[in-house]
């Protein structure tokens, strides 16, 4: 006897699928198909995230389209896509294991399900643990990795390029920015209260890289490298990433209000951007690898935020962005940078 179309997919194809959304969209449209009445469904998966506990995909039948949800500490695992369905019609869930934090299956009807229909679902559910729980674990892995190392390398290290030496050359342009004064704070500072200064600076930079379209590669000591990849027009990467110092810069002012009112020292930086080519890849010991990125474009990035303190500028901007960008900027003359043979045409916001 032939199975199901949703239970025979289940069986032999649903464990390849490559990600949740594209499992829930299958699995909706093949039960829609079998005749059941559904208006949408919603597969919640928990992570292991800093921030994020959760993830929610949801499918509408009408359209075809998934979208994603992310929920963070607190409420039940299935809450946000249990709310969604019942704003389409009845509602009817599975939890796909005995764990607090298995897998969330649930769908919303165009009228309310019958006895028959119910159990056509709770049999989904169950053929649908196996391929469920390879899905969770290729999820929680890519959550994992994604904190520690960024949305790129983590696609990367996913996607199987993890031998040494091995990397790509990419046009991008580069964020190097850290704290003034680090080790002298650091010494007159309670660690605890100094983790708390360092979480709440890189909160605010990282914040304003991610907000538009950058990607922090590396945090060093007190110190951030980031870059903004060049996938059209240079001077969109390079707006963007001025955008973001703009925006960094805002949320280190607001924090350094609250320091003031706690009685503490604020928290000056300085920034530098530059755009260039980047080899980003695997380096490391044969049995310790690190996705970063090198060349003469990092070296000169590092040692142009180096000339923010000398100059008394928090933002400094090399002549390669000033060149693609309408955002106005103030001449500083070209300058010599340690260890970099030309000289550097140096530019700054003008209220920075």
């Amino acid at each position: 006897m032939a199975l199901p179309s949703p239970i025979a997919w289940l069986v032999d194809e649903a464990s390849t699928s490559p990600g949740p959304d594209r499992f829930l969209a299958e699995l909706g449209g093949r039960l829609l198909s079998d005749g059941l009445p559904l208006a949408g469904g919603a597969l919640t998966l928990a992570v292991p995230h800093p921030i994020i506990a959760r993830r929610t995909w949801l499918w509408r039948a009408e359209s075809g389209v998934v979208i994603e949800a992310l929920g963070f500490a607190g409420g039940p695992l299935g809450a946000a896509g249990r709310d969604w369905l019942a704003g389409l019609g009845p509602v009817h869930e599975d939890t796909i294991g005995p764990a607090s934090h298995s897998p969330v299956l649930g769908w919303a009807a165009t009228r309310p399900f019958g006895t028959a229909e119910a159990g056509r679902l709770r049999q989904a559910a169950r053929f649908a643990a196996a391929p469920l729980a390879a899905l969770a674990a290729r999820t929680a892995l890519g959550a994992l990795l994604e904190a520690y190392l960024g949305r790129r390398s983590a696609a990367r290290v996913q996607a199987g390029a993890l031998r040494r030496g091995t990397g790509e050359t990419i046009r991008a342009v580069l964020l190097s920015a850290d704290l003034r004064d680090f080790t002298a704070l650091s010494e007159a500072t309670e660690p605890a209260a100094m983790i708390a200064a360092l979480d709440a600076w890189f909160d605010r930079v990282a914040g304003a890289v991610h907000a538009f379209g950058g990607e922090v590669l590396k945090f060093i000591g007190d110190g951030v490298l980031a870059i903004f990849p060049v996938t059209g027009a240079p001077a969109a990467a390079c707006d963007a990433a001025l955008r973001a110092v703009a925006a960094a810069r805002a949320g280190m002012a607001h924090l350094d209000k609250a320091r003031q009112a706690q009685g503490l020292p604020p928290l000056p930086f300085g920034a530098a951007l530059h755009l260039g080519e980047i080899l980003w890849g695997n380096i490391g010991a044969a049995d310790r690898l690190d996705f970063t990125a090198i060349g003469p474009a990092v070296n000169l990035v590092s040692r142009l935020e180096g000339l923010c303190r000398p100059l008394g500028r928090s933002v400094l901007v090399s002549g390669a962005v000033a060149a693609e960008t309408t955002t106005p900027l103030m001449p500083l003359g070209e300058h010599m940078l340690r260890g970099i043979a030309s000289p550097c045409a140096v530019f700054t916001l003008p209220d920075a």
